[in-house]
């Protein structure tokens, strides 16, 4: 079982140097960005941001509002520090114990899923902060193999592994659609849809 204070340490232990050693595959981030339904005028909830790998991409594309949130202190500091714009809102905490005043458009998780503890349970708490219509992404920008295989050293006591997209597409279909499944040799996606 993952401890929440282990994950807390190991990315504030990283952030400093996160964005120093970050490798994107724009390719592959359009291909996220088109399945989520990242376009103008949506809200954006990021889960698990990071430093904000991903607002650039999703002000590229003109979202009305982008919030941001990250359990490492000093991983949201960084983000906080990058993004001042009135549209971009950081928080620092657990995603599931927080109050948003707001539904959202569009949510992403982006190379973060085994890191939560109980990613059912994440899921459908997720689908509560959905508009109708909305989309939720959970993504990484590889294989599921090359994650677990990156997770297995340093990471591995704060990660799940990442279980087949098909298994992730059932637990989405609970509480959304499934409407798009990719799990390759390049990237992994399951992104769902509040319908109603």
């Amino acid at each position: 079982m993952i401890d929440r204070n282990d994950v807390v340490e190991f990315f504030d232990r990283l952030a400093p140097s996160w964005d120093e050693s970050l490798v994107r595959n724009e390719e592959i981030i359009t291909i996220i960005l088109d399945c989520a339904e990242i376009s103008e005028g949506k809200d954006v909830l990021d889960v698990a941001c990071g430093t904000g790998v991903l607002i650039p991409d999703y002000l590229g594309r003109n979202a009305g509002s982008v919030t941001g949130i990250d359990i490492s202190p000093k991983m949201a500091a960084i983000a906080k520090e990058k993004f001042p714009q009135p549209n971009v809102t950081i928080l620092c905490g657990d995603v599931e114990e927080t109050e948003f005043d707001r539904l959202f458009d569009c949510i992403v998780v982006y190379n973060a899923f085994p890191h939560f503890r109980d990613g059912a349970h994440l899921i459908t708490f997720l689908s509560g902060l959905l508009k109708p219509g909305g989309t939720l992404t959970v993504a990484h920008g590889m294989s599921r193999e090359r994650i677990d295989a990156h997770h297995h050293g340093a990471a591995q006591h704060v990660s799940n592994g990442l279980m087949p997209a098909e298994e992730l597409s059932a637990i989405f279909a609970r509480t959304l659609e499934p409407v798009r499944i990719i799990s390759d040799e390049r990237m992994y996606l399951v992104t769902g849809r509040k319908n109603g």
